[in-house]
């Protein structure tokens, strides 16, 4: 009979590492993770099922995309500026379920616009689009590009509109109605109705300043240089000069962002040099 063999080492790891077994699994423990903290979804967004959103949004981008083809206004696979977005975004876009484990599943598109406007979006969904005059105007680099596409993806991920969409249904139809159509079944036809607003829907201000710091950890991970958030807010400030003062706009200001995306600096940096050396 062969007598089992005992490592010292091991019999003096074995009851720490019975302990540290014990504290994972105990209830309330939570593994810190690197990067960013926005804290939780807001509780507006469980007033409102997902599907219905993105079902809406699936819907309005279709409708978009044929007017502009329409008016020859749509970027074909084969323009360069598209190829350059789905690339970034197929960096990207792997990273998205961490914040949104829904991501996994959604059909995800980019498209360009052509247009002069200095924008760029990103549906419930997955449903991404730039317009050229983002591009063209500010003469992006790659990483800024990511900043962008990172900062549109979190509105999406952290279900921005979903939330403003459960907060304008409540307000309109009151607590006590809520809680008669608690199946969602009114409530559902609601949103829907509030879904028109979903091209032109406005973020609040912390909603802006969670989607910078969300969109930047995304990009850091995707390997783009997060510190190209202070240079695109440099370009955006040069370009809207003329702009009303924060308090009287929903977006933060362009040097309150610089100073939160050099504050949050030091969390996603490392996590951009593991992704560039990996």
């Amino acid at each position: 009979m062969t007598t089992p063999h005992h490592c010292p080492l091991c019999l003096q790891r074995r009851p720490v590492l019975q302990g540290m077994a014990l504290l994972l699994t105990l209830p309330g423990i939570v593994q810190a993770r690197d990067g960013v903290d926005v804290g939780a979804n807001s509780a507006f967004s469980n007033l409102v099922a997902a599907d219905t959103v993105e079902k809406s949004a699936a819907l309005q981008y279709t409708q978009m995309l044929q007017q502009a083809a329409e008016k020859n206004a749509l970027g074909g696979k084969d323009h360069p500026q598209v190829r350059r977005l789905r690339a970034i975004a197929n960096k990207i876009i792997p990273y998205s379920a961490s914040w949104n484990p829904r991501a996994k599943d959604w059909r995800w598109e980019v498209n360009l616009i052509g247009s002069q406007q200095i924008n760029a979006f990103c549906m419930p969904g997955g449903k991404i689009a730039f317009y050229s005059g983002i591009l063209e105007q500010l003469k992006l680099t790659d990483n800024e590009v990511a900043t962008v596409m990172g900062h549109e993806v979190a509105h999406a991920l952290r279900e921005h509109a979903r939330a403003r969409m459960g907060k304008s249904a409540a307000t309109s139809m009151g607590a006590s109605l809520l809680g008669q159509v608690f199946g969602f079944g009114q409530l559902g036809q609601t949103v829907t109705n509030y879904g028109a607003q979903l091209l032109t829907l406005q973020f609040s201000r912390s909603d802006e300043s969670e989607a910078d710091l969300v969109g930047m950890e995304l990009a850091a991970r995707a390997g783009f240089d997060p510190r190209a958030g202070v240079t695109l807010w440099q370009k955006m400030a040069a370009a809207s000069r003329g702009a009303p003062p924060q308090w009287l706009s929903t977006h933060p200001s362009g040097d309150t962002r610089i100073s939160d995306i050099e504050r949050n600096l030091p969390k996603v940096t490392p996590i951009y040099e593991r992704a560039r050396q990996g």
